[in-house]
């Protein structure tokens, strides 16, 4: 019983830090469950799937990892584009960048100030 729970929360934390990489938490639960020290340290160095780039399909239009050979949605095959998307991160990264910064005002509508006698510039 008590190798269960040991088992147990090796694979809990292989599969949380799993899933904070961005992998399935399923598999990196069974995976530390069945091999505890070996899979929590597969999962601790496995990569960082949201830092990952991306790129789209022109098949269908998906975006998929940039690794990715076949489009999973519509079987394409891929070639290695010029450019790619950035990574989910990094438009996470530039998304609290952008709702941190100062607002700018609203332009204030022209009739609204032709009404006050105001010239608007």
């Amino acid at each position: 019983m008590t190798l269960l729970v040991i088992l147990f929360f090796f694979g809990l934390a292989g599969g949380v830090v799993g899933r904070l990489k961005g992998s399935s938490f399923a598999i990196w639960f069974l995976v530390s469950f069945c091999v505890p020290f070996i899979g929590l340290a597969c999962a601790l160095l496995y990569r960082w799937d949201n830092d990952e780039l991306r790129r789209e399909c022109p098949g269908c239009g998906k975006v998929v990892k940039l690794h990715d050979a076949l489009c999973t949605r519509c079987g394409t095959e891929l070639e290695f584009p010029e450019t790619a998307i950035a990574s989910e991160a990094q438009l996470a990264r530039l998304r609290r960048e952008r709702r941190g910064a100062p607002a700018e005002p609203a332009p204030e509508p022209v009739g609204a100030a032709a009404e006050r006698g105001e010239i608007p510039r």
